[in-house]
């Protein structure tokens, strides 16, 4: 583990590093012309055909694209005196409250996430962006108050209705969950990709595109992710799902910070020793669906504990040679989610453990 200082350290460094994110990451360019996952797909036609089963690929799509509200074309739930309802209107979608006094709705905009855990509706009003505070919740098949909520009681109509998100908020949650919507630290929302296309990871790829029909292909004109590191590649999904120095920095803490598997892996023996091998695509291909089989994993923790790996093989489990995940990334549910995550901090976990945090 951490010292106390290296902590300190580390937070301090993690403010400076995160205001120098915010002014340009690299992974929302400020400059650069995107060509497209389309002009992408001329190419790349393995990686074309498999990506659209990806929720990433989805995970942000205009309200009239979404499967849960099609499916589910009038959604209703109680939460005390308020009354929610999500139905179909003319093309679009309305969202409405009413507490048998007032009433409120709004046509909503975009749906936030794929609905396997849960999916969360944007609307704009007053030339502001709202988060519904109703959302979808896959295991519930209905709405149930959004993550965050909770402990927040509305005192007026209106914020029973929604959140008013910053410009920041807007900034951050469109860049994580669309391509293109993000340039630098400007959201710009003229023209993007819904969902975590091609261009989100390897950037803007118009040069690219240009040099390949001339046949005068450039070197650096689009981004290469082979060859990254464990941390690099950490670093690269946790821009979105957040990484062990953005975790500490918001202290998020207890079974909150389950979902952000890049700061759980950090925490990884495997990972803290410096193996490269324990990067996020040792076991998750990022251009596929997320394997749902647990034991699709096996070979992957295989790879590295097995008899001939003599540096770790008096470390292999002895207990059982298959579904390794179940025991090693026990599942929690985050608070208000509806959801069990596995636990990214791969280790011998018992029963009577505590959440380690």
């Amino acid at each position: 583990m951490r010292s106390w200082w290296g902590w300190v350290w580390l937070l301090v460094w993690s403010a400076a590093r995160l205001s120098a994110q915010d002014a340009a990451a690299p992974i929302w360019p400020a400059a650069g012309e995107y060509a497209g996952s389309k002009q992408c797909t001329e190419c790349h036609t393995e990686q074309a055909r498999t990506y659209p089963a990806s929720s990433m690929s989805r995970a942000l799509e205009p309200v009239e694209s979404c499967e849960i509200l099609k499916r589910d074309s009038s959604l209703t739930w109680n939460d005390g005196a308020y009354r929610y309802s999500i139905g179909r209107s003319g093309a679009g979608y309305r969202y409405s409250v009413t507490d048998g006094k007032e009433s409120a709705e709004a046509t909503l905009l975009y749906a936030f996430g794929q609905g396997k855990a849960g999916q969360t509706y944007l609307y704009r009003k007053d030339g502001r962006y709202y988060e519904s505070r109703a959302s979808y919740y896959d295991e519930k098949k209905g709405l149930d108050l959004t993550i965050g909520a909770q402990n927040v009681r509305p005192e007026n109509i209106g914020q029973a209705l929604g959140r008013a998100i910053t410009p920041g908020d807007a900034r951050d949650c469109f860049g994580c969950h669309t391509t293109g919507a993000r340039r630098g630290a400007e959201l710009r929302l003229e023209h993007f990709e819904g969902g975590v296309q091609c261009e989100d990871c390897h950037g803007p790829g118009g040069a690219h595109a240009a040099g390949v029909m001339k046949g005068e292909l450039k070197p650096g004109s689009i981004r290469s992710l082979k060859g990254l590191t464990a941390e690099e590649t950490n670093d690269l999904c946790g821009a979105c799902h957040r990484t062990w120095e953005t975790v500490m920095l918001l202290q998020i803490h207890g079974t909150a910070n389950v979902r952000f598997q890049p700061y759980r892996l950090t925490n990884s023996a495997c990972y803290t020793t410096g193996d490269s091998r324990i990067a996020c695509t040792a076991c998750h291909d990022p251009h596929a669906a997320l394997a749902s089989d647990v034991r699709y994993y096996d070979s992957k923790c295989a790879a590295c504990h097995n008899a001939a790996n003599t540096a770790i093989a008096k470390r292999t489990c002895t207990v059982g040679k298959e579904k390794c995940v179940t025991c090693h990334m026990p599942r929690y549910e985050a608070p208000g989610s509806h959801h069990e995550f596995f636990d990214h901090w791969i280790r011998v976990a018992r029963a009577q453990d505590r959440y380690p945090d």
